[in-house]
């Protein structure tokens, strides 16, 4: 049980770093002048 607890974990935090890098990357393009990137 604690196996597929850590998986579930794992995966929630891959999915958030991954959405983070992509809103990233997309303001990037978008947001030069009023970004606190």
């Amino acid at each position: 049980m604690q196996e597929i607890l850590v998986y579930i974990a794992l995966g929630v935090a891959v999915v958030f770093l991954i959405k983070k890098y992509f809103f990233k990357s997309k303001k990037k393009g978008k947001c030069d002048t009023d970004c606190k990137c």
